[in-house]
């Protein structure tokens, strides 16, 4: 099964480019498609639901938006991800994100809408690393950052 997540907004034309070659693709595609208004013909589809991950478990290959949360969940899953950037995101802040996670090996990132069907099969070919929260220190550097405050060697950095 493919699936296909847009998240919480819409990605029509990530929807209606699913719809068009789901025919052609040999298995069942389903796709949550947010608040989109395309309705799709050729797959099974529904708008939202309290949690995706059953529909992660189950997919063979995932199709998402360049949305953080979902790229980052699905992901650390290690499964087949390949992931678009929504073009009518207020900028392109996806496309630093999903460059940054292919170079890691942990997604395909489909920069063209007419890639998508050799981006899906090409998707099943290779092996995805699965994504890991870096160690994080910010609590490290603040509370070193408000010791030097309170001793009086660090301003406030206005």
């Amino acid at each position: 099964m493919i699936f296909v997540t847009v998240g919480t907004t819409d990605f029509d034309a990530l929807v209606e480019e699913m719809d068009r070659i789901a025919p052609r693709l040999g298995e069942e595609v389903v796709a949550q498609i947010g608040r989109g208004r395309y309705e799709p013909r050729n797959l099974r589809w529904f708008r939202n639901a309290p949690s995706l991950e059953p529909y992660y478990r189950q997919a063979d290959v995932i199709v998402s938006h360049g949305g953080l949360g979902t790229v980052v969940e699905v992901a650390s899953m290690g499964k087949p991800l390949v992931a678009l950037s929504n073009p009518d995101r207020y900028d392109r802040h996806q496309d630093d994100l999903l460059g940054h996670m292919e170079r890691q090996g942990h997604l395909i990132w489909c920069k063209r809408l007419a890639d998508l069907e050799s981006d899906l099969r090409r998707a099943r070919s290779m092996a995805f690393r699965p994504y890991t929260v870096p160690p994080t220190r910010i609590h490290e550097v603040i509370r070193d950052y408000l010791a030097r405050v309170a001793a009086g060697s660090e301003g406030y950095g206005f």
